[in-house]
């Protein structure tokens, strides 16, 4: 059955997520804080764009976000809940604190909204081919609503638990990523150094106990150091910095990721803020 749905932010992930529910025949007003990015979305999908998050949700049974920060989750969806009525549901796919998702379920349930945390994994790949995973956090009526509409672009949709239990799941995703390009980084550097065919090396290793997503899709492009394309530095340490944070108020030991956070302020140092994670490799290949 189409739904009226409105879809805030249309960054690398917004715009196809957002893509996804219009190609399945929901009635889609999107909001981005840059209008032409709007207007390109609406010139390839139909459906209509509002001038603010507010005007966007009007009407919308079920409202999804993807911003940038915790600072942009505030400020957008305090926006969005002016607009919406009672019974409708807000998803944030922003990766945030777990903090921010607790307040934004306070606020939303002042207005009779319900709201679920809901960030994604899977990258910009995994947004335009409908295969992200989906973590998320509140409670399970409205999950139970959104689900069949987040499975347009999720392939695994998972409630996780309470209001925050979302971006929890999202931290311990980011915090086992961060130590796996390192030592995919480390171990094609050594293979390399030791004079191996390290394109083969992967492709061997690769059918064993060292297989990951990160060696599959980076694997290759880190041996022929590329990295402009993919998640960039610049995002992948404001996530990390949530991880620490986090780590501060629940007692978790994260020396790796605190190793790995450094590291990657020493790329963003020599202008790859935009580059791919995968570039920890260029640190190894010359340290000065």
């Amino acid at each position: 059955m189409s739904k009226q749905i409105a879809f805030l932010g249309l960054g690398v992930m917004g715009f196809p997520m957002a893509g996804h529910l219009a190609t399945a025949g929901h009635r889609v007003t999107v909001y981005n804080r840059t209008p032409s990015k709007a207007a390109q979305w609406v010139a390839k999908h139909g459906g209509r764009s509002a001038p603010s998050a507010a005007q966007a949700a009007e009407g919308a049974e079920m409202v999804m976000m993807c911003v940038g920060n915790d600072d942009d989750v505030r400020a957008v969806a305090s926006d969005a809940l002016r607009g919406m009525t009672s019974d409708a549901i807000l998803v944030d796919h922003t990766t945030a604190s777990a903090e921010v998702a607790r307040e934004m379920h306070r606020a939303a349930r002042e207005k009779g909204v319900a709201f679920l945390d809901a960030p994604v994994s899977g990258g910009q790949a995994g947004a335009e081919n409908g295969k992200l995973t989906i973590m998320v956090g509140g409670d399970a009526d409205p999950f139970a609503r959104a689900q069949p509409l987040l499975a347009h672009y999720g392939r695994a949709v998972t409630l996780m638990g309470g209001p925050g239990a979302g971006q929890l799941t999202k931290m311990v995703n980011q915090i086992c990523i961060a130590g796996l390009v390192q030592a995919l980084s480390e171990g094609i550097n050594f293979a390399q150094k030791a004079g191996l065919d390290p394109l083969l090396v992967l492709d061997v290793i690769g059918k064993g106990a060292a297989q990951s997503w990160q060696m599959d899709n980076r694997g290759k492009t880190m041996v022929e150091d590329r990295f402009d394309f993919g998640f960039a530095v610049d995002w992948m340490r404001k996530d990390l910095a949530i991880c620490l944070d986090e780590s501060r108020r629940n007692a978790a030991a994260l020396p790796i990721t605190a190793l790995v956070d450094q590291l990657y302020s020493r790329v963003q140092a020599r202008g790859g803020g935009r580059w791919d994670t995968s570039s920890l490799i260029r640190l190894l290949r010359d340290p000065t």
